[in-house]
């Protein structure tokens, strides 16, 4: 029997999971924090991921103690500290500043299909990582990144694409991501075997 389904994620324990939707086939690494965000089908992240107000695309690839959306602290008023947006954890008499936090929700990180980011990489709000790329253990992402290219540093800057434009263009244009779960079990061991040209050839 399979580990995963279409129908339940495999959360591993001590998980804090919040205000979170999930797509079929995922997964959530031991220790993972995800709150307002949705996890495509297929999509898993490694232990100890921070995740949040993102939406993640399918087969999206997230290693272990990667950071999502970032929550900011407010730079343009008196104070950093959250006494004056989490005022009710300090005062008996004082609410939480809800238009802070629905402000910070507001600015959503996308995460297209078939990535991979690497350990210990940081996605700032606000930024959309393109289809098929590729950020390097690592790196931190402040501007967007194209489909299908690998970025790598701090800040992040793309080292080169993958693959052609062409062979990027038919690859979007197929949207393997899309086919049904019985389709990709039969084009299985052509994903192990061809290369990404040859399996174009053959699917699209």
């Amino acid at each position: 029997m399979a580990r995963l389904n279409a129908d339940t994620p495999f959360v591993h324990p001590d998980c804090e999971i919040t205000d979170t939707t999930f797509g079929r086939y995922t997964e959530v690494g031991r220790g993972t924090r995800l709150a307002h965000s949705h996890l495509g089908d297929y999509s898993y992240c490694d232990r100890f991921a921070d995740i949040a107000n993102a939406q993640i695309g399918k087969f999206a690839n997230i290693a272990s103690y990667v950071r999502i959306g970032a929550t900011d602290h407010p730079m343009e008023k008196a104070s950093l500290h959250h006494f004056h947006y989490r005022s009710a954890d300090y005062f008996e008499d004082a609410c939480q500043d809800d238009d802070w936090f629905a402000l910070r929700r507001s600015r959503r990180t996308i995460i297209g299909h078939d990535t991979w980011i690497g350990h210990g990489a940081q996605v700032r709000p606000d930024v959309t990582l393109g289809h098929g790329c590729v950020v390097a253990g690592g790196a931190i992402v402040t501007k967007d990144v194209p489909p299908y290219m690998i970025v790598a540093g701090i800040p992040a800057v793309p080292l080169r694409a993958r693959f052609t434009d062409d062979v990027a263009e038919r690859m979007m244009a197929l949207a393997w991501w899309d086919w049904p779960h019985d389709n990709l079990r039969a084009a299985l061991y052509d994903f192990r075997e061809m290369t990404a040209e040859a399996f174009l050839e053959r699917y699209a």
